[in-house]
C-alpha cells in the first residue's frame, strides 16, 4: 500500500453543511390563497338569472365548458349556484320535462363562499366536506370570481413539481 492512503473515518462521511438556511426558513412557507389562483386564471364569472331556463343553463354549460354557473340577481347579487350535478338530479326526477324549468326551481341556494385571502387548505377542507367543487369568491360583498377544487389541486401539484424541483439541485448542486 502507498504510504500516502489513510483509511476513511467518521468524519471523512459527514457531509458539508450550508449556513444559507435555517430550520426557520426551511419550515415558513407562505401561506397559498385564493388570489393566487384568481391573479393566474383570471375572474370571469359566467351567470344567469333565476328566471333563466335550465335549457339556456344548460347551453351556457356547454359553450362555456364549465361545470357550473353563478346565479345573479338583476342587480348583480349572488342568489345561488347551479352545477352539472344539480341539473343531472333533476332529469332523473323529472325526465322529459326538466329543460324549461327555471333555474331559481334547482339552484343551490345557499351558497358557500370564499375570499381572495382565505388559505387554500381551508377552501379545500370546505369543498371536500360539502362535496361540491365550485366556490365563488367574494370581496367586501362583490362577487369577483370563481374557483374550482381542480383549480385547487392544480396549484397544489404546480407547488409541489417546484419544491422537488429545488430539492433535486439542492441536492445535486
Amino acid at each position: 500500500m502507498p504510504s500516502s492512503y489513510q483509511a476513511p473515518s467518521r468524519k471523512d462521511k459527514m457531509q458539508a453543511t450550508t449556513h444559507s438556511q435555517t430550520t426557520e426558513s426551511n419550515l415558513t412557507h407562505e401561506t397559498a390563497t385564493v388570489r393566487k389562483i384568481l391573479e393566474k386564471k383570471g375572474s370571469d364569472v359566467f351567470s344567469l338569472r333565476p328566471q333563466n331556463t335550465l335549457h339556456e343553463a344548460v347551453v351556457m354549460l356547454r359553450d362555456k365548458k364549465i361545470g357550473a354557473v353563478v346565479v345573479k340577481d338583476a342587480e348583480g347579487k349572488l342568489q345561488g349556484i347551479l352545477s352539472e350535478r344539480d341539473i343531472v338530479r333533476r332529469l332523473a326526477e323529472t325526465p322529459g320535462q326538466t329543460l324549461p324549468q327555471q333555474v331559481e326551481d334547482i339552484m343551490t341556494k345557499t351558497v358557500e363562499v370564499c375570499q381572495p385571502d382565505d388559505a387554500l387548505i381551508s377552501v379545500l377542507r370546505k369543498m371536500t366536506a360539502g362535496r361540491f367543487r365550485h366556490m365563488p369568491v367574494v370581496d367586501d360583498g362583490v362577487l369577483v370570481g370563481i374557483i374550482t377544487i381542480g383549480d385547487v389541486v392544480n396549484y397544489r401539484l404546480t407547488e409541489l413539481e417546484y419544491e422537488a424541483l429545488q430539492l433535486k439541485q439542492l441536492i445535486v448542486g
